[in-house]
């Protein structure tokens, strides 16, 4: 099988960062092969909170996956988006060398093209919205003030999202996961390790359609007169995919492409969010796994026994862990590719 949609190059629109802090004012981080406009950043060998911007907010506009805070303002942080990476100040989240040498990671997408949507003009959604969209990666981002009414926001995609992640910017309100296979009477809650909760009707039970989300009265979502973000992914193949498995034994998962980065969450338990990815451990086993809901350093070694290998067509969990292997639990993931399985041209991705 190979792939023709234009996602040969995994890289033009994702791509993992890493870097050593050294306290220099107006750093560089560059070399990716795009500009990015999701930016999210996590200080490994140090408890320091997520960083999270993007180019719809704005640079310094800082979100943290690890608690419920609104949008901060930091100068020192992200200080601007350039075209093969972004500029940083000399905040510890980011680029600190004192008292000891901090290590980073930034995961990285690509939108790209802005959109704005008049609903009542185009007939799409009852919000406006605005925002940075990918139809070719099926990635974006999108902004809108909530009502407290019932509604839908047109998302850009011209897909459907299969998981869509929201932070109300300026309420203390738990980030919120959408995810097809939980469906759309559940949600997650990424800031925290709650199993799949059902008591609270988060998208009006309906599922997006490749025009529209639809968000209810609660205020992670809708809160009046708040601003949203969400990020909206829709499955694009080779590149990306949005999926569960059932946990039990040495589960392998079929991707269709080699992997890059995965975060995973047991939707069946109280367990952290874990994310992996292919530039801070290159070989298998894969063990170096952060924390979205939680400020702690990266976990690594034997003693976390959360053994993962990156194959060339899916991934293959070895461990036993509650996390991602609990038998007969929901286990959902978010991943993207660093090759397709086979090429549009026949080449087939690499074993590790």
């Amino acid at each position: 099988m190979s792939y023709t949609n234009g996602l040969d190059k995994p890289s033009d629109y994702f791509e993992t960062l890493t870097w050593s802090g050294n306290s220099t004012d107006d750093r560089a981080i560059s070399g990716l092969d795009f500009a990015p406009n999701w930016v999210w950043i996590k200080c490994r060998n140090n408890g320091q909170n997520h960083n999270i911007f993007d180019t719809v907010r704005g640079a310094t506009e800082s979100l943290e996956s690890n608690n419920s805070n609104a949008e901060n303002t930091d100068s020192t942080s992200l200080k601007s988006f350039t075209s093969d990476g972004y500029t940083l100040g000399t905040g510890s989240t980011v680029n600190s060398s004192s008292p000891s040498t901090k290590t980073y990671v930034g995961w990285n997408w690509k939108a790209g093209t802005a959109f704005t949507n008049d609903a009542s003009a185009t007939g799409i959604g009852t919000i406006d919205s605005t925002g940075s969209v990918n139809t070719t990666s099926g990635f974006s981002i999108v902004s809108y003030t909530g009502t407290a009414a019932n509604a839908t926001v047109g998302h850009g995609l011209s897909s459907v999202p299969k998981m869509i992640i929201f932070k109300n910017r300026n309420g203390t309100q738990n980030w919120i996961v959408y995810n097809e296979n939980i469906g759309n009477t559940g949600f997650l809650r990424l800031s925290a390790t709650n199993a799949t909760d059902t008591g609270i009707n988060m998208f009006q039970n309906t599922s997006p359609t490749s025009s529209v989300f639809s968000v209810s009265t609660d205020g992670a979502v809708n809160g009046s007169s708040n601003g949203i973000i969400a990020y909206c992914f829709a499955e694009k193949q080779g590149y990306s995919k949005f999926g569960s498995y059932t946990g039990g034994s040495d589960a392998f998962v079929y991707l269709g492409f080699k992997p890059s980065f995965i975060m995973f969450k047991n939707a069946s338990a109280v367990e952290n969010w874990r994310t992996v990815d292919n530039k801070r451990d290159i070989d298998n086993p894969v063990v170096a796994h952060l924390y979205p809901n939680l400020s702690n350093a990266e976990g690594s070694g034997a003693a976390y026994s959360d053994y993962i290998d990156f194959l060339s067509n899916g991934f293959k969990i070895r461990s036993s862990s509650v996390s991602f292997n609990n038998s007969g639990d929901n286990v959902i993931y978010m991943c993207f590719a660093e090759n397709p399985f086979v090429s549009s041209t026949g080449v087939p991705a690499t074993a590790r």
